[in-house]
């Protein structure tokens, strides 16, 4: 019996021993080593890990997965001196366990600090830009602006932001119907800018297919002209040619031409009988 006790207390010693000089990390996590009260190591290795028995060294164990800070809405001025109720979150984690131990030491001191970095760099960011452009225009630009900022700015306490991102953006209540008239009056004014030059741009069009359709017409008469004109050059030459073979007979079908041209059943033509333009009509 004597020896069962004696291996038990030996088994619990061995733990006991095992526990003060052993410590874990997983996956989660990342440590740092502390002896006598300054960071000796860091350990980002998971896995069974030996250190001297407390009180000579203890182990500080932070998370190293994405963490989120979500801040309170606070109130923040644009350019355009419009007032806004911002509300933020940002996305972080622990990159520099060593650093971040020696300055803000728990995640409730980095929340702290995180809240007056995201603030002070969304102030002056916002402060930079136009309520519209806040809101719509350039959103994302100003974001990324905001979150590389931030990142600079906490990177001395061994923490990256990854991500600074505005969950909504509201204006006070005595604001909202000032700032929508506003923007109701700036899109007319957008709209009727857009009408006036599509009204202009179709004068333009119409201007170019008048002079177009006035320089197809002046061409077709152009051509029309040559034409006629070459046949009206075709007839002489075949009247000439015909006068020259027969010119007596030129001259009857001449005749024959003139009296259908000018006579009618309600023709009266009052002529000498002897006069040339009726001689065959007297044979």
């Amino acid at each position: 019996m004597r020896g069962l006790i004696w291996i038990g207390a030996s088994i619990l010693g061995v733990v006991m021993v095992l526990s003060m000089v052993t410590f874990t990390v997983d996956e989660t996590n990342q440590a740092v080593v502390v002896r006598m009260g300054e960071p000796v190591r860091v350990v980002k290795e998971p896995g069974l890990h030996f250190k001297l028995p407390f009180p000579v060294e203890t182990v500080h164990k932070f998370d190293r997965r994405l963490l989120e800070y979500d801040s309170a809405p606070a109130q923040i001025y644009t350019k355009d001196k419009k007032n806004l109720i911002v509300d933020n979150y940002a996305r972080w984690r622990i990159v520099d366990p060593l650093a971040f131990l020696k300055t803000v030491r728990t995640e409730a001191g980095a929340l702290s600090r995180l809240d007056d970095i995201v603030y002070a760099v969304l102030r002056e960011e916002l402060g930079r830009h136009t309520l519209s452009e806040v809101v719509a225009k350039n959103r994302e630009l100003i974001m990324r602006t905001v979150t590389q900022k931030c990142d600079a700015a906490t990177e001395k306490l061994g923490i990256e932001v990854v991500d600074v991102r505005i969950k909504r953006a509201d204006l006070p209540k005595e604001n909202e119907r000032y700032v929508f008239d506003r923007m109701r009056a700036e899109r007319h004014k957008m709209a009727n800018q857009y009408r006036s030059e599509g009204e202009e741009m179709a004068l333009k069009i119409r201007a170019q297919t008048d002079l177009e359709k006035r320089r197809i017409l002046a061409e077709a008469y152009r051509k029309a002209e040559e034409i006629k004109g070459e046949g009206d050059a075709e007839a002489s030459r075949i009247y000439a040619e015909a006068y020259k073979k027969d010119p007596e007979f030129y001259a009857f079908i001449r005749s024959l031409q003139a009296y259908d041209a000018v006579m009618d059943s309600s023709t009266v033509l009052v002529l000498p009988p002897e006069g040339p333009f009726l001689r065959y009509l007297r044979r």
